[in-house]
């Protein structure tokens, strides 16, 4: 396994372990133990270079007695700074013949703080007293308490620790354990972590500060777990050539995330003279401080101070107005400690050094900044009047565990050359992750080079002078100086009216008319009157763009450029990679594509640069296999296993084989696409008479229905019965019915030889697959480390450019639709509406108040015109035909029982996370789309239905429950008693559409009018039947069983039931252009707003 599996799996495994006990606390036991067995193995392997072997091992005792025992614990201290005994080292307690209990690991630390050198009792002195604290909590007694032991110890016991590019694998597990256990632990996660991703932003902007160092000094005043303070110093060592030369300082308040701060220092291999920590406020009194010189106990200055620290804090601020650290810029209130925190951390900056500190927004704003005045406002002004304040960078909001507060990273320094103040809003930056949202790798490096080029850039930075910052009174709220709102949409009065494109709204779309000067005449065709107005030229917009001469250009421009960059990336990281250091790598190749897209113009380069990111995870996992296995590696055909839940726990089982670098099928792909061929032409057999089982399950008879389907789901067949009378002689069943049955009986039969010859067919791909890659010449390896790592990052970067070409089409789209209909235009549809609706109407009959209301309703037409019609066009409980229905019609209605008309169909239980609005293969209806979106009727070419992103997994959905017209599809659950809508699927052409999470899609059983249902089934007539049998408090829901406890009401005359539906359609007809009047009214309000002020 590379880190990141490894990390996956033991945290997968330590969060069910955990059980009861809070992720704030027990972090603090997996990670001390894990800390532990580092010590452990570190003095094994220290051994181990000296030449002991295991019998040699076993002399590790705590002997006082024995001259060589006593001398080896000198030798253990003066060497590592500790001494662990045999029976203590964690590899004992893995042996076959271990006794090991809790009270074995208790005497262990216990022994450990009595072994420790001298000189490393800053690093290591109380540092497991959490963990040791913590022990009675991993159990109710001795024996609990062991067995959960015993399992943390087998977890963790595959983290290895025993060389150099280990520090990396440990560090990677210890911080993936760090940050998974925060994303758990709630509000209490800001006491110990700082995100990764804010951690790399701020490391980004002190490592280039600092880029021609060769010596750094780095400290953080909030430690927590010190992932952030490590960050800082990782990306500083990637300029030094030594990385002992970094020195880390770090003081944090609470002892046990002080303690994972020592821990995670020493486990990256950070030499302990190289840590100097302590644990105490850093507020109530000053540190660090010199401890030799002639200097001694006065301030120790650093090159770089970075932290996170608690929001808003209450401190003590009594007498502080004379703390040197204070009184040149004014003391922080003692409700809000937050330019305590920055005022303390500024004092111990070098000249020359650099500070980065995440800040709630409202020390940007808060307090007096009069002269006299004292607090915030104050402090504001000295550091700006002191010129200290480099940038100010707004962060989104949600990226902090625990919070949703907007917060902020403030760059400042000692001496600046400059004095304006660099605003950056990277508010909108980000991607969503759960509750939270995440900076990406393009956000970062957005950031990162805004802060070095200092340059303005629209919408999301700009240097603010210092005399304007004077004359907004001191005042560095973000939005005053970089707006980065969207702008209010705005219309055109005369295109509302009339219709058109103002050609001003055309003109904002500039920057594509200046990379492309043709496509603007392609596309738009200007009003023969010679008004500034245009119309779309052409029906396809995307062919239009695709067309066209200057977007042809500048594709083979983008073409040329990238030309040979496959061919780099391949030399870069497969031919040279043994050698290759993966971070440094991908730094050079962004600059690469940075450099490759200055000559074109629209495609966003950090949108390029993502494209790499997204796939450097994947690469770089693979470099580590490969440098430290082998290239042989890549020829590894391995178990692969799964997580299963069994009780009420999770167990991980065997789950076939996998390549331990090729995915199976990608060699599939490009070695054996005939056999997949050969398997898929098969599995389409196998739904083609799987369709043809359905289909002749839906001809059924009732009759045939209660003798062949399961009683209690109609979708299955009776196997049983219809395979006795597929057999049965005589009359004993109708000879139409057997026809059937038999039919029924072969198609099986083909089923069960397709599926048998199908996975005869699998079983032959996977030993040929296994072969191939056991057997990989080096060429292949080539090949498919290529198209593993190569060709996505080269899809993406070429997908940057039709990413452009599309966000033109969907705005020139959103333009003509902006402008589609003008109001005059409505105003004759309503007309034209009013005149159906009036002829329908005079066609009903029946309750002479009704018929009175609706003949009304031709007048005035109100929402509740449509309801009043849903419950008198309906039988209502009780009754056999409706108080109000059309002329000609006199027959009872029959009512039947839900499942003599509908068969269920099966949904999916899709999230929104999985549906997109732009592309793929299939559709799906969301319940959430049913309750809010769409109407009683759905028509595909009308109504927006979200895509399924998988590609794959729409295809096997389709494939197993695709809609179709006529189909009904209810939403099963809602907050209120909406539950039970339902939608009728009316036009679907070729489209593939299925049914998502929380939906009841159903198929009718015979002939209906369409629309009948879709507004039969949304009436109070049926709707009410849903009330009674609603479930759940704060959210309702209705079940399959539920809906067979309700009854279907209809005409017997498709007649009638048309003329129903139509007068509904005609109604929905006119409430929409109603709806559609009153937008075109609130937009030329909008657009009166916008002329009529100044």
């Amino acid at each position: 396994m590379n880190k990141q599996q490894l990390a996956n799996k033991i945290w997968a495994s330590a969060n069910k372990m955990r059980s009861k006990i809070d992720a704030n606390e027990y972090k603090d036991y997996i990670l001390g133990l894990v800390f532990y067995k580092f010590l452990s193995d570190n003095e094994v392997n220290y051994l181990r270079s000296i030449g002991w072997n295991d019998d040699d091992m076993k002399t590790l005792v705590e002997d006082y007695e024995d001259p060589e025992a006593t001398m080896m614990i000198a030798y253990c201290k003066n060497n590592i700074g500790y001494f662990i005994e045999y029976k203590y080292l964690f590899s004992t307690w893995l042996l076959p013949n271990s006794d090991f209990s809790v009270a074995d690991l208790s005497a262990a630390l216990n022994s450990f703080d009595r072994l420790i050198s001298t000189n490393y009792k800053h690093v290591y002195a109380n540092i497991f007293k959490t963990l040791q604290a913590g022990l009675s909590k991993l159990g109710e007694n001795p024996s609990s308490q062991t067995r959960a032991l015993k399992d943390l110890i087998k977890l963790i016991k595959d983290i290895p620790t025993d060389g150099s590019q280990d520090y990396d694998v440990l560090g990677y597990v210890y911080e993936y354990l760090i940050s998974n256990f925060a994303a758990n632990a709630g509000k209490k996660a800001g006491e110990f972590y700082t995100p990764h991703e804010v951690a790399i932003l701020m490391s980004e902007i002190v490592a280039e500060h600092h880029k021609d160092k060769q010596q750094i000094e780095i400290y953080d005043p909030t430690s927590g777990s010190g992932s952030l303070l490590i960050t800082i110093g990782k990306s500083i060592g990637r300029h030094i050539a030594d990385k002992n030369q970094v020195k880390y300082y770090a003081q944090e308040l609470k002892e046990n995330t002080y303690n994972l701060t020592r821990m995670n220092l020493v486990m990256r291999g950070i030499k302990p003279d190289n840590i100097d920590t302590r644990c105490a406020d850093s507020l109530d009194e000053d540190w660090p401080l010199q401890t030799m010189g002639s200097d001694i106990g006065k301030p120790l200055y650093v090159d770089a101070v970075v932290s996170n620290p608690p929001y808003s804090q209450h401190w003590d601020a009594t007498d502080r107005e004379l703390d040197s650290r204070f009184k040149n810029y004014g003391v922080a209130p003692k409700s809000k400690a937050d330019y305590a925190f920055l005022l303390h951390e500024l004092h111990h900056l070098k000249p020359d050094g650099i500070l980065t500190i995440v800040l709630p927004h409202g020390v940007l704003f808060r307090g007096d900044v009069d002269a006299d005045s004292e607090g915030e406002g104050k402090i504001r002004r000295n550091l700006i009047e002191t010129n200290n304040i480099d940038a100010i960078i707004g962060l989104p909001a949600n990226i902090f565990f625990g919070t949703g507060i907007p917060t902020l990273i403030m760059v400042l320094k000692q001496h600046r050359d400059s004095d304006d103040v660099l605003i950056i809003d990277a508010s909108k930056g980000f991607i969503k992750e759960g509750k939270n949202n995440r900076l990406r790798a393009c956000d970062i490096k957005r950031i990162a080079d805004a802060i070095r080029e200092r340059t303005p850039i629209p919408g999301f930075s700009r240097p603010v002078s210092r005399d304007e910052i004077r004359r907004n009174g001191y005042n560095l709220n973000i939005p005053r100086y970089v707006d980065s709102s969207e702008a209010a949409e705005q219309y055109d009065i005369y295109a509302t009216m009339f219709g058109g494109i103002p050609e001003s709204e055309i003109n904002k779309l500039q920057t594509y008319w200046d990379a492309l000067p043709s496509l603007r005449a392609d596309l738009f065709q200007p009003k023969e009157d010679g008004s500034p107005y245009a119309t779309v030229k052409s029906k396809d917009v995307a062919k239009a763009i695709e067309e066209n001469v200057d977007v042809c250009n500048l594709k083979q421009t983008f073409a040329n450029a990238f030309s040979d960059f496959g061919s780099l990336l391949h030399s870069r990281l497969i031919t040279n990679v043994s050698t290759v250091k993966e971070q440094n790598e991908q730094d050079d190749i962004a600059d690469d594509i940075f450099n490759r897209l200055k000559p074109i113009p629209l495609v966003d380069k950090y949108v390029a640069f993502q494209a790499l990111s997204d796939n450097w995870q994947v690469i770089a996992g693979d470099i580590e296999t490969i440098q430290s296995e082998g290239i042989d590696a890549v020829r590894v055909v391995e178990q692969a296993y799964k997580l299963v839940k069994k009780g009420d726990e999770e167990i991980e089982v065997p789950d076939g084989l996998k390549g331990r670098i090729l995915p199976f099928e990608l060699v599939q792909h490009e070695k054996f696409q005939a056999e997949l061929d050969a398997i898929s032409e098969k599995q389409a057999e196998v739904e083609e008479f799987t369709s043809s089982l359905e289909e002749l399950r839906d001809g059924f008879t009732e009759e045939e229905g209660q003798a062949y389907l399961d009683e209690d789901d109609n979708t299955k067949f009776n196997k049983n019965a219809i395979k006795a009378d597929a057999k049965a002689k005589g009359d004993e069943v109708e000879p139409e019915t057997k026809v059937k049955l038999k039919e029924i009986v072969s198609l099986w039969d083909k089923i069960t030889k397709l599926n048998k010859n199908i996975k005869e067919d699998k079983a032959a791909l996977l030993q040929l697959t296994i072969d191939a890659i056991e057997h990989l010449s080096n060429e292949d390896i080539e090949f498919f480390l290529h198209k593993k790592w190569i060709d996505p990052v080269c899809g993406g970067i070429n997908g940057t450019l039709s990413s452009v070409f599309s966000a033109l089409e969907k705005s020139v789209t959103a333009l003509e639709a902006k402008y589609a209909l003008s109001y005059n235009e409505i105003e004759n549809n309503i007309v034209d509406a009013q005149k159906e609706l009036s002829e329908l109407i005079g066609q009903l009959t029946g309750d002479e108040f009704a018929v009175k209301g609706l003949q009304e309703l031709q007048n005035r037409l109100k929402n509740w015109g449509k309801s009043s019609s849903l419950i008198s066009m309906f039988p209502q409980a009780g009754e056999v035909k409706p108080r109000v229905r059309f002329k000609g019609f006199k027959e009872d209605w029959k009512t039947v029982p839900f499942d003599i008309v509908f068969r269920y169909l099966k949904n999916n239980t899709l999230s929104r996370a999985d549906l997109n609005e732009t592309l793929g293969s299939a559709r799906n209806i969301h319940y959430g789309d049913i309750l809010i979106k769409f109407g009683t009727l759905i028509d595909i070419r009308k109504d927006d239905l979200p895509y399924i992103t998988n590609h794959f997994l729409a295809n096997q959905l389709t494939n197993n429950c695709k809609l179709q017209k006529g189909d009904i599809v209810f939403a099963d659950a809602a907050e209120d008693s909406t539950v039970g809508k339902c939608t009728e699927i009316t036009f679907i052409g070729e489209e593939k559409v299925v049914a998502g999470l929380h939906t009841i899609p159903c198929r009718t059983l015979f002939e209906f009018s369409e629309g009948y249902l879709g507004f039969y089934l949304n009436s109070p007539s049926y709707h009410n039947q849903l009330l009674p049998l609603m479930q759940g408090t704060k959210i309702s829901s209705i079940s399959k069983s539920a809906l067979l406890n309700t009854s279907i009401s209809f005409p017997s005359s498709i007649a009638e039931q048309r003329q129903i539906a139509s007068f509904f359609r005609s109604l929905d007809t006119q409430i929409s252009l109603e709806a559609q009047r009153l937008e075109k009214l609130k937009q030329i309000k909008s657009a009166c707003l916008d002329k009529m002020f100044v």
